[in-house]
């Protein structure tokens, strides 16, 4: 069965520099998703946002944009701003779990007032021709709300719904419900595309054996922790390739280079990499001591040094 694999969009991790070094040294990935666009009430992108975007900063890759909002205004606003830039899709975000947006009735916190729902898309559709894709949850509170969605998002042209088969209130914490997910292909006409938990070709497969209708997967997590990930799932190996520390080594150097260019001053770029060598050290045979090092290093000097050290035991 032929498959297409996806990034998750990952708020301060999947920007289009680890998008582009992933690509580069690793690749595996069909199609990126990039960070979502908020507005905060003002119809305003900001230059970061713009800067992620940039048909030139994303030049051998399928991106696809996103946006987060309960606004009927914002959603048009930023739909015809990614026209601008050339791009014809416009992905939504009914899936953050994060208390400061779901509390503002955004992402997940937005599955349960199907009504809102509603009337964005039929603006979007009615007012718009951007092709409109959807990042969901399956609730907030519990994994029925979707249930309530699903027929209202049949009413709509909707390219796909990509679904994390959690609910929001659980953050990243605990399993993912499959059962859940399964009355999601149960019960709508639009492709669904399956994210959650794929952390390795092994679990790959087994979500392949469980849902055997599905044909897009999309990885969040489980990339920034394992970039070779993709590859190794396209290639159907367990192994390594022999040069595993020599990529990682070259993939990590590129995105150090590239935040040190343009994040300001020591301390911010120092949080950026303890923040990615989180889910970095798991490529390595002893995680937890790989992370603690590495958090141990106060300075660029030290933090230089750790890394070497690292890569060179492996």
């Amino acid at each position: 069965m032929n498959y297409t694999l996806l990034s998750s969009p990952l708020q301060g991790f999947t920007d289009f520099r680890f998008r582009n070094a992933q690509n580069k040294y690793f690749g595996g990935i069909d199609t990126f998703y990039s960070p979502y666009i908020r507005l905060n009430g003002k119809l305003v992108v900001k230059s970061s946002y713009e800067r992620d975007l940039l048909p030139e900063n994303n030049k051998d890759l399928e991106v696809i944009p996103q946006i987060i909002t309960n606004d009927e205004e914002e959603f048009l606003f930023v739909a015809k701003y990614v026209q601008q830039l050339g791009y014809k899709e416009l992905n939504w975000n009914l899936g953050c779990p994060y208390p400061m947006v779901t509390k503002s009735g955004m992402g997940s916190g937005l599955i349960s007032n199907p009504q809102k729902i509603n009337s964005i898309l039929d603006r979007a559709h009615s007012e718009s021709d951007i092709i409109v894709s959807m990042k969901m949850r399956l609730g907030y509170e519990n994994s029925e709300e979707i249930l309530d969605v699903l027929p209202i998002l049949d009413n709509y042209p909707i390219k796909n719904i990509a679904i994390h088969a959690r609910i929001g209130k659980q953050l990243y914490k605990g399993g993912v419900h499959l059962d859940a997910f399964q009355h999601c292909i149960d019960n709508t006409k639009h492709k669904l595309y399956y994210n959650g938990d794929i952390t390795s070709v092994t679990k790959f497969h087994e979500m392949q054996k469980r849902f055997p209708s599905i044909d897009h997967w999309m990885i969040g997590r489980g990339l920034i922790a394992d970039p070779f990930l993709p590859s190794m799932i396209k290639n159907n190996t367990l192994a390594y390739p022999e040069n595993k520390m020599e990529l990682f080594s070259a993939f990590h150097d590129t995105l150090y280079e590239g935040y040190s260019e343009s994040l300001s001053g020591q301390t911010h770029i120092l949080l950026k990499m303890h923040h990615l060598w989180e889910y970095f050290s798991v490529v390595f045979s002893n995680p937890h001591k790989v992370f603690k090092n590495i958090k141990k290093s106060k300075s660029i000097r030290n933090y230089e040094a750790t890394v070497k050290e690292i890569i060179a035991k492996g």
